[in-house]
């Protein structure tokens, strides 16, 4: 998976949480992004602190934190994993995947791709599932 950087950013030092699995014809990185980015690299909060703080960080860019998993065996040198969705800026949403590697001290934005598409289609099927539940009534919230 590589890294997600634009033509202009390609000879700058990525940080440490470098996005990877970069579409080669995405060219420009989305301010939400690298708002995202920057929100996480600063981590050091380990396993318990994982998800709090891409749940925070996903918010930050109005973002969906959806649900995170333990990630043995599907992506290398990744203990947890937890699928997020951010806006674009035509309206739409992206999907990506925070991963906190094996050591619980950093965590890394991953985009889908052929590798993770199993999960891309699980995530998909999920945020379908919820557009279809009932909206909750007022006075049960």
């Amino acid at each position: 998976m590589e890294p997600i950087v634009s033509q202009d950013a390609a000879a700058k030092p990525v940080p440490a949480a470098a996005i990877a699995g970069a579409d080669a014809a995405d060219t420009i990185l989305p301010l939400e992004l690298l708002e995202l980015e920057l929100s996480l690299e600063g981590f050091s909060g380990g396993e318990p602190g994982f998800c709090e703080a891409v749940r925070d960080a996903a918010s930050a860019v109005r973002g969906d934190f959806l649900f995170d998993l333990p990630a043995a065996g599907l992506i290398p040198d990744c203990r947890r994993l937890a699928v997020i969705r951010i806006p674009e800026g035509d309206g739409t949403m992206r999907t990506l995947f925070a991963a906190l590697d094996e050591d619980g001290v950093e965590i890394r934005l991953l985009q889908p791709d052929d590798e993770t598409e199993h999960l891309l289609q699980f995530a998909d099927a999920f945020v379908d599932l919820l557009r279809r539940l009932p909206a909750k009534p007022k006075e049960a919230a």
